[in-house]
């Protein structure tokens, strides 16, 4: 595919620059400057005829990865935008926001650095969205049959908008005032501005998608009611119980969950005036956790205007190269400076909170932190070695355990499983009938490639529940697990 000599004649891998740090940390705009075209074309053309395009494998979609770096190659664009679209909803959000297993499992990768496929990916859709080649496509005819999709993340959207074009009737709740789950509440907008959320949902709307909003399923309206009202459901409500650290001090005020703590910068962000914000002006900042969520929390506190931001992870700093137990085309475990990394602060590997101590005033002023060693497998602070962190504000970034389940399981009788999430069979369905799981509720905390892809292949099993027979494309199904050692 694409520029058959492309990788021997540029072996460089080439990225669009980001914007200056002085400046970046003024506003809340996405960090990279815009990608010039001439060099996307390029990066593309390293795209080989590898025969095996492994980055296939690597993509929970099953992106036509090859095939959309060689239109892009062309300067073929609108065609690049249909292939895209045929295996992904919503490629302006994994073009930001996916960390690009794909790029691991390239087979140009083995010898050279990898083709830069999320930039060019985000490259196609910005394009078209700014040439208007993303139209709606509302379905030819309407089965009658309803949908109620809970929960307006990825997975979600992606399952509302493939059954909404498969010709049902299909609403989406979501308890928050605004539509878009982690995209519009948790992921900071210098990752991805909100706008990239409003065109998609525009198009969306006008392909006869209905949205609630401020609707929280389990309160407002029960589980046992909705599942009556419509003809099938889908539950799609991520997994948002936040993992703790119950040491002593965890109740000290300044000890916050990060996704508390980003949402509300992201109302503020909207326009929202928030009583009581959590804010990292004039702190000192410490986040536990060496994850996204980490990061997010990092460049946070930065543009908030932290005294300091100190980010603690429990494990070994992880090898800047692909480690061998980890080969070609696994997903590696690799060091990571994400821009908000860049932006300053400390990292510190191999860190066990043993606690939070506190002031006079019952607010937390430091943490006591021991070096990590790790004893018959297990992580655990090693004596003689603890030290103090100021510390102002606490950060938990450290993870989720699965989905809320007190309503579910109350109102619905749904079945949990031994992780946390709940329990579906391959083809996503619950012990209840005309009841799906997509997303994060079922698969556990991932990525957003797997939400979409989950999301997708969930619309398909509905379809196929509610008409006997299906169209839509299934990419995934519930038992698959990523290309990962």
């Amino acid at each position: 595919m694409a520029d058959p000599k492309g990788f021997l004649k540029t072996r460089e891998r080439e990225l669009p620059a980001r914007r200056p740090v002085a400046l970046r940390l003024m506003d809340w705009r996405e960090v990279y400057e815009p990608g010039d075209q001439n060099v996307t074309r390029t990066q593309a053309g390293r795209c080989m005829d590898c025969g095996v395009p492994f980055c296939h494998q690597g993509c929970p979609l099953g992106n036509l990865i090859p095939e959309w770096n060689d239109l892009t190659w062309r300067g073929e664009g609108r065609d690049a935008i249909e292939r895209l679209h045929a295996t992904n909803n919503f490629p302006e959000f994994t073009g930001t926001l996916c960390p690009a297993p794909c790029e691991s499992s390239c087979v140009l990768g083995i010898n050279q650095p990898a083709v830069t496929i999320k930039n060019i990916e985000i490259s196609i859709i910005d394009q078209a969205f700014q040439h208007g080649w993303v139209t709606p496509h509302p379905p030819e005819r309407l089965t009658g049959k309803t949908v109620a999709v809970v929960g307006s993340g990825p997975a979600g959207l992606a399952a509302a908008q493939q059954l909404t074009r498969a010709g049902h009737t299909v609403a989406v709740y979501e308890r928050e005032d605004r539509i878009g789950g982690l995209l519009r509440y948790g992921i900071p907008d210098f990752k991805m501005e909100k706008k990239r959320l409003e065109q998609r949902l525009a198009q969306m709307q006008a392909e006869g998608t209905r949205f609630r909003a401020g609707v929280a399923i389990g309160r407002d309206i029960s589980w046992s009611d909705l599942r009556a009202r419509y003809d099938a459901v889908v539950v799609a409500t991520g997994a948002t119980v936040p993992r703790d650290l119950p040491i002593p001090g965890r109740d000290l005020l300044g000890v916050q969950f990060a996704m508390d703590y980003l949402v509300q910068q992201n109302k503020v962000g909207a326009g929202d005036q928030v009583a009581d914000q959590i804010t990292a002006e004039g702190k000192h900042v410490v986040v536990i956790g060496g994850g996204d969520t980490g990061a997010d929390c990092i460049g946070t506190a930065h543009r908030q205007g932290a005294l300091s931001v100190t980010n603690l992870a429990i494990g070994k700093q992880p090898p800047s190269e692909r480690p061998e137990h980890q080969p070609w085309p696994t997903t590696p475990n690799l060091f990571e400076i994400t821009s908000a990394h860049e932006e300053g602060g400390e990292r510190v590997f191999l860190a066990s909170t043993v606690e939070f101590l506190a002031n006079e005033a019952g607010e937390v002023r430091a943490l006591r932190v021991a070096e990590t060693e790790y004893v018959d497998g297990r992580r655990v602070p090693k004596a003689g070695t603890e030290r103090e962190i100021p510390a102002d504000l606490v950060l938990i970034a450290m993870g989720f355990t699965g989905a809320e389940r007190d309503a579910l399981e109350d109102q619905l009788r749904m079945p949990f499983d031994d992780r946390g999430n709940v329990a579906r069979d391959a083809d996503y369905a619950t012990s209840e009938a005309g009841v799906f799981v997509a997303g994060d509720a079922g698969r556990g905390q991932s990525l957003i490639v797997w939400a979409i892809a989950e999301g997708r292949a969930a619309a398909a099993a509905v379809d196929r529940y509610l008409e006997g027979t299906t169209v839509l494309p299934a990419p995934v199904r519930a038992t698959d697990r990523a290309l990962t050692a």
